[in-house]
């Protein structure tokens, strides 16, 4: 997949527009080959801008409803820091049943993945992938590209950021704090299962926090990650 992704990284990292960020997520849904990327994002002030892939009938449908007061996915997301697959959030309501029900005749698929990105100044954004596909092979796809998809997801948030400050430069993003805890435990020597242990966490979402952690610090691997912070003063070893 690396191989495939560096390209259009390179593209989104050319993107000065809204229309050419669009295009991005076409490339990155061929890319994947999911029948849907989304990207979705709220900004402190309210106003909201999205680039997807999704038929312009149900976008239209979506909005019109205002479906976001209902979607599991936009509620569930809401309250996670970390990737979540759709199957895994309450749809136990009449309600959310049948959103589902119309929303997959409407073509978006019976596979979901989305990650939440928390950005400056109370900005929330979702980044989104569905399919259709099996329970089996959606799980063994998401695993074997999550950290990938992280990776894009907050890269495709900056750049949105960028075009609508119109300009290169953000604010230094914030290290959430498991984040912190994930890094310090990695600095005082714990392997990555020990950290997990000892943050009563998977190892898969402890890999979630550093990655997400890497990317705000703009380091090349966990160790660089490491050891930005600490310059920073961000880890209390």
């Amino acid at each position: 997949m690396a191989k495939r992704l560096q390209p259009i990284l390179d593209d989104i990292a050319r993107v000065t527009t809204l229309d050419e960020l669009q295009q991005a997520i076409f490339a990155l849904r061929d890319a994947f080959g999911v029948k849907h990327i989304i990207y979705h994002s709220v900004n402190s002030t309210g106003e909201q801008y999205a680039a997807l892939t999704y038929d312009q009938k149900w976008v239209d449908r979506y909005l019109a409803k205002d479906y976001a007061r209902i979607d599991p996915v936009v509620l569930g997301c809401y309250q996670r820091f970390h990737p979540v697959d759709w199957k895994k959030l309450d749809w136990s309501s009449k309600v959310a049943r049948s959103f589902l029900a119309e929303a997959i005749e409407y073509g978006i698929g019976n596979q979901g993945f989305s990650i939440p990105i928390r950005g400056p100044s109370g900005q929330f954004a979702l980044f989104t992938l569905s399919d259709d596909n099996t329970d089996e092979n959606w799980a063994q796809f998401t695993a074997n590209n999550v950290t990938d998809l992280i990776l894009v997801a907050h890269f495709i948030n900056q750049k949105a950021l960028e075009i609508e400050r119109g300009t290169d430069i953000l604010p230094e993003q914030q290290l959430s704090p498991r984040e912190t805890d994930a890094l310090t435990l990695l600095a005082m020597g714990y392997s990555r299962a020990q950290a997990a242990d000892s943050l009563s966490i998977s190892e898969h979402t402890l890999r979630v926090y550093i990655e997400a952690a890497r990317f705000k610090l703009g380091a090349m691997n966990t160790t660089h990650a490491v050891a930005r912070a600490m310059a920073r003063g961000l880890l209390v070893v």
